[in-house]
């Protein structure tokens, strides 16, 4: 891979990232399933990042009492 490609890939990579909360969550699930795929040892780390990163990827909080 060349250097422009490089570029190219870490320029798109910013640009999902900075527009991830903004993603619809199937759109979340499919870049981040494709992004771990072969590298499963980094799946826990990237979830800790995103959540992290961005709370409209963060669960949902736990309902405190019934309705």
């Amino acid at each position: 891979m060349d250097r422009v490609d490089e570029h190219c890939e870490a320029l798109i990579g910013r640009t999902a990232l900075a527009l991830w909360g903004r993603f619809p969550r199937d759109v979340q699930e499919m870049i981040f399933e494709t992004a771990v795929e072969g590298h499963e040892a980094l799946r826990h780390d990237l979830a800790v990042f995103l959540h992290n990163h961005h709370p409209r990827t963060a669960h949902p909080p736990k309902p405190t009492e019934l309705v």
